[in-house]
């Protein structure tokens, strides 16, 4: 489901962020920033979708916008939680749609809602930013 909702407040670890360009090639440096995150907070369960949700997001801005630059940011909200954002400076905001069963494309956001736990779109003057919630499984 999504959400259009305050992004959670970051404790503990300030975080990561890089700005890139918006380009294809940003989405796999995005994924190597969230791995590398999760890495060091000893949160390695959460990389493969962690991965999967920062690439798809960084997709859509790369395919969705017109924006010359990207900033991608993962932080630590609360132990064993972690937000993960895309921020650009369109003001179109993501539109969740069920995929056809043999469409090529269109599964990006599709794949987000499965994955996070939450996600939601936060509206700026200056364009939006897209986030999504990861937490660890309780044992």
């Amino acid at each position: 489901m999504t959400t259009i909702a305050p992004q959670p407040h970051a404790i503990g670890d300030p975080g990561y962020s890089q700005t890139w360009p918006r380009e294809p090639q940003s989405a796999g440096r995005a994924r190597v920033l969230v791995c590398a995150a999760l890495e060091t907070w000893r949160l390695d369960q959460l990389a493969n979708s962690g991965g999967l949700i920062v690439s798809e997001l960084v997709g859509n801005s790369v395919k969705h916008t017109k924006c010359r630059l990207i900033r991608v940011s993962i932080s630590l909200t609360s132990p064993g939680c972690v937000c993960l954002s895309v921020s650009d400076k369109s003001t179109a905001c993501p539109l969740l749609q069920q995929p056809e069963a043999n469409a090529e494309s269109g599964r990006g956001l599709f794949l987000v809602n499965e994955l996070a736990d939450r996600w939601g779109t936060d509206r700026r003057r200056w364009g939006k930013i897209v986030w999504a919630e990861l937490r660890l499984a309780e044992a």
